[in-house]
């Protein structure tokens, strides 16, 4: 079965035959397939009002455990999101009451950011479609195909955290 990856490739093949492009090639696959899955994903949570990464974030604070709060940099960390760009996030979430900042007792220049309760019941919420419409998403992979995709993606991303 082709894809438009393939088309790429030839034109390639025909154009500069000297130069291996199969790493251009399944890199552009795993950068498409992130695209698409990640434009039907957003469409599945449309009904949560969440706006992109809103999600994650939400995930991020209730897999902590009760009181479902974390500093800005274990969010940062969980959601592999810059401190700038997580501090205009949580505005925004704040703003539509899904997080409360609070000054962090133990660090009094700190501030934790926890789950509203409107939060806490959009994530229980969302959680279960999410995760149905990723089972979609795969649902075209044998479970053969979902453990070798699993390995080695683990592998690549082992790599690529710490540099090689």
């Amino acid at each position: 079965m082709a894809d438009r990856l393939d088309e790429i490739e030839e034109a390639w093949q025909r154009e500069r035959p000297d130069v291996d492009v199969t790493p251009l090639v399944l890199v552009g696959r795993l950068f498409r397939a992130v695209y698409l899955s990640d434009a039907q994903l957003a469409a599945g949570l449309s009904a949560f009002d969440l706006q992109p990464g809103w999600f994650d974030l939400l995930a991020a604070l209730r897999r902590a455990g009760k009181p479902y709060q974390l500093n800005p940099t274990e969010l940062s960390r969980a959601t592999m999101l810059s401190s700038a760009g997580m501090t205009k996030r949580l505005d925004r979430m704040a703003g539509a009451g899904l997080v409360k900042r609070h000054p962090d007792p133990g660090d009094r220049r700190g501030t934790l950011v926890r789950l509203t309760a409107r939060g806490r019941r959009t994530i229980d919420a969302a959680l279960p479609v999410h995760v149905t419409n990723e089972a979609r998403l795969l649902a075209g992979l044998t479970r053969q195909d979902r453990r070798s995709l699993d390995t080695v993606l683990r592998k690549l991303l082992a790599d690529l955290e710490t540099g090689k």
